[in-house]
């Protein structure tokens, strides 16, 4: 069984962070954007994982790095969706370019 070259995974990479890129500055939807970091995160992970695989280090610190991450991303997700439901219950909407104020 081979191993997937390093190259292909950072070009897959790379593509979920353009996605993720293109996703957070063109849409409307606050959880659009949302989704859109969590991708643009997730292929951070992807790179993280990749080089401590192939690089083949003794310790975990690509390991603990994706763990740490995955724990930032939750608390952005949670604190973000927080902040989306108070937006929508004053203003109505959750379109990005309509919220034109944050205090109420």
């Amino acid at each position: 069984m081979t191993a997937t070259p390093l190259s292909w995974i950072l070009l897959l990479s790379a593509a979920m962070f353009a996605i993720g890129l293109f996703g957070a500055l063109s849409r409307k939807s606050a959880i659009g954007v949302l989704i859109a970091i969590e991708i643009m995160l997730n292929a951070a992970n992807i790179n993280l994982i990749a080089f401590w695989r192939y690089l083949h280090m003794p310790s975990l610190t690509g390991q603990m790095f994706v763990l740490f991450s995955i724990t930032v991303a939750g608390a952005e997700v949670a604190l973000g969706l927080a902040i989306i439901i108070a937006v929508y219950r004053h203003m109505r909407t959750i379109h990005v370019d309509e919220i034109t104020e944050l205090k109420g």
